[in-house]
């Protein structure tokens, strides 16, 4: 991941740190510093605790305040822009699958604008509960061979809940896949029916955009992982143990940039390729035939 640097041989200080020292060289209350630049005194006292992040406009804005040499300023600038650059376990290991799902879909609630890159499986917001269930015991068996199908059940109900987010009109969702998702088998061949139908029934929600990455596309970037971007303000990465979560702006950006870049070259011309895929799952019901 991107990292902060600094001039010279000096560690990278909060950029709040920074700010203050400037403040007080200048011989400036935050009162007077914040009437410069139109701020109130508590968010510059925020913004100097780290309390809250510093946009890198309003570091700027305050450099200038400040008087700051130019190459101080932008080392702070830049600095503010790589801030939190750096993912953090979000849904652990230790947590069950259904509280996994709960924080998951606490999340989403708050987002108003979703993309999702899945390049190995269907998205859980567009999964049914018998695709669901199959993913889930499969992380269960992982997590504990001998964990009870209750467990399961109980997570199964709690993504099917969150799925309820998709009837919510003031929220965009852009979901993106592979064509290999389509062929991974993770459930018997009725129950891929059956999602496939699921996804172009949600394909055909006015906010939701779906779109396939096919065999032949041509790849502008390896999709290596499934991610999630909300709202261009924080991204998670899926991990077999669970998820890990940025709020850097440059690690956003960058996530952000791979999938429109993986978007560009995806359809969503997709009706034929799901019918495809719906005649090779309703062909292994009737093996014989395929003999004849």
């Amino acid at each position: 991941m991107t990292s902060s640097r600094s001039s010279g041989d000096r560690p990278a200080e909060p950029v709040g740190a920074i700010l203050l020292r400037w403040r007080k060289r200048r011989r400036l209350t935050g009162q007077q510093l914040g009437d410069r630049v139109g701020m109130s005194q508590a968010k510059i006292s925020r913004l100097e605790t780290g309390a809250v992040a510093a946009e890198p406009g309003d570091v700027r804005l305050l450099a200038e305040a400040l008087e700051m040499p130019a190459v101080e300023a932008e080392r702070v600038v830049e600095l503010a822009e790589h801030a939190d650059d750096r993912l953090i376990e979000w849904t652990s290991a230790g947590a069950d699958q259904a509280t996994r799902q709960h924080e998951i879909g606490r999340a989403e609630a708050a987002a108003k604008e979703i993309r999702i890159l899945q390049p190995t499986v269907i998205p859980g917001l567009l999964q049914t509960s018998e695709y669901a269930r199959a993913i889930l015991s499969a992380h269960e068996r992982q997590a504990d061979p001998h964990g009870a199908d209750s467990a399961v059940t109980e997570a199964v109900i709690a993504r099917m809940q969150r799925n309820q987010i998709l009837h919510a009109g003031d929220r965009e969702f852009h979901f993106l896949i592979t064509e290999q998702v389509l062929r991974n088998q993770v459930c018997r061949p009725a129950e891929m029916i059956s999602q496939i139908d699921r996804m172009r029934e949600i394909s055909r929600f006015p906010n939701v955009r779906l779109a396939i990455i096919t065999d032949d596309a041509p790849l502008p970037i390896a999709p290596y992982h499934g991610f999630f971007v909300a709202d261009g303000r924080w991204v998670s990465v899926d991990l077999f143990t669970g998820a890990w979560r940025s709020t850097g702006r440059g690690t956003v950006r960058a996530y952000r940039q791979a999938f429109d870049a993986l978007e560009a070259v995806a359809t969503t011309d997709i009706d034929d390729l799901l019918d495809a895929y719906q005649a090779r799952y309703a062909r292994m019901l009737v093996p014989n035939q395929l003999s004849r």
